[in-house]
């Protein structure tokens, strides 16, 4: 395993670029396949490019937001409380093992924006707390934690999948989640995920002259400003009392909440992109009690959308020339003969975390993948449910090769992507497993 770790990290920090710069490569390889494989010329290429440019906003829109309400949520005083009396359980570095492991996979399932923030600031709460804590370990199995999300309430493909005006909805309609997350398949692939890295993070854990326990001085001054509560004013006005007012939030929550009532009771349980983040958007803005603390959270959160904003425009460019110049159609009919309906679902799993290192997004992912894995499943007969999923396991798996997600952890955490590397990719190996056994047999 040690031998594994030091040849991916290595691998990682000298081949693998900046996701942005896959998305301008990815870019080229389409338009120049657009030249060679069919009969459109780069002045046409570029037009295809250029109109589908720009119709992902909304889309990105709410991808940013997932993690930016997510993260708000996490950051706020109610669960940074909850995070120390629970770090509390842990007496011994393995328990502290588990316990952020599991901790960080349950809280990936709720949203993965508050799962990949919470999963770090708790595993440094044990690292505090439990003497003889590899601290770069725990802040690896808050990042293995990661690998359930797409399989919870806020996973990209199949709440985007049911939302209606996402980019596949005129070509394969809009697919509730009752055929992605509430199945069989993604309960025993996500029961299988909670029960397995737990285990293997345990058998992983450095022991004796490895253990790297936290530096004291790296925290010793530490401030989180996005845990932080707003200090009262020194003079009160208007614009600060408003700022301030804890009246204000109650009775925009209020209004939240109403509108969630209403709308489950009115059209049942269905649930999209738009629903969950208006949840997390009230419920983060309730627990952190007043705007202008809500405010300075969703701050430090936004830096993390910066990868989302100034991708996602080139991947609708990719969109538009894939739809227009038939490139799409001809990738679907490339993996319709290589495929039957039994195999479907795996080869979608495995070419889905191929194109993670290009467009490491889920919501990227349905964008680049859906225009020739959708139509194709359609046309072997393979469940659209299940076609979804595979895209999403997919990006969810290879997101422990590819480290664009760990990004906001590892900052929070002061670590750089080679001390945790090494693990995830061992996992990757393993989880693949479970996920080609919840695809091919359930």
């Amino acid at each position: 395993m040690k031998a594994l770790s030091r040849f991916f990290s290595t691998l990682v920090q000298k081949f693998l670029p900046d996701p942005f710069v896959f998305a301008l490569i990815l870019t080229i390889i389409l338009f120049v396949s657009g030249l060679i494989f069919t009969d459109h010329g780069p002045i046409q290429m570029v037009q295809f490019w250029g109109s589908g440019f720009w119709n992902l906003l909304a889309f990105a829109m709410q991808m940013a937001l997932v993690l930016v309400t997510g993260h708000a949520l996490a950051s706020s005083p109610f669960v940074s409380r909850s995070l120390t009396r629970l770090a509390g359980i842990a007496k011994t570095p393995v328990q502290g093992v588990i316990l952020v492991t599991l901790g960080s996979a349950l809280a990936c399932l709720i949203n993965w924006g508050f799962g990949l923030i919470v999963g770090a600031l708790f595993a440094k709460e044990v690292a505090k707390r439990v003497p003889g804590s590899d601290y770069r370990f725990l802040i690896a199995c808050a990042y293995i934690g990661f690998l359930t999300w797409h399989g919870g309430l806020s996973g990209s493909v199949p709440l985007t999948a049911a939302t209606a005006g996402n980019p596949m909805e005129k070509s394969v309609g809009l697919i509730p989640l009752t055929d992605t997350i509430f199945t069989g398949y993604n309960l025993f692939i996500t029961i299988a995920l909670l029960i397995a890295l737990p285990i293997m993070t345990r058998l992983m854990m450095p022991t004796g002259k490895e253990v790297v326990e936290i530096d004291p001085q790296l925290f010793a001054n530490e401030e989180v400003a996005a845990t932080a509560e707003v200090a009262a004013p020194s003079e009160k006005t208007f614009a600060t009392v408003m700022e301030n007012s804890r009246i204000l939030t109650v009775i925009i929550c209020a209004l939240g909440y109403s509108y969630l009532i209403y709308y489950f009771a009115n059209k049942g349980f269905k649930v999209d992109i738009n629903t969950v983040n208006l949840l997390f958007f009230v419920t983060g803005l309730l627990l952190h009690g007043t705007p202008l603390s809500y405010m300075k959270a969703v701050g430090n959160a936004a830096k993390g959308t910066a990868g989302i904003l100034i991708q996602f425009p080139f991947y609708a460019g990719i969109q538009g020339m894939m739809e227009q110049s038939g490139l799409g159609g001809m990738m679907t009919n490339a993996f319709i003969s290589i495929s039957t309906p039994e195999t479907f679902p795996f080869l979608a799993f495995l070419s889905s975390g191929f194109v993670n290192f290009f467009v490491p997004s889920g919501g990227g992912h349905w964008v680049v993948q859906g225009p020739f894995i959708m139509p194709a499943a359609q046309q072997l007969g393979v469940d659209a449910g299940i076609a979804a999923m595979a895209i999403a396991y997919g990006e969810a798996w290879m997101n422990m090769a590819q480290p664009f997600w760990a990004l906001p952890a590892l900052a929070i955490a002061g670590l750089g992507v080679r001390d945790i590397m090494g693990y995830c990719v061992t996992t990757l190996l393993v989880s693949g497993i479970i996920f080609a056994v919840g695809l091919s047999f359930f």
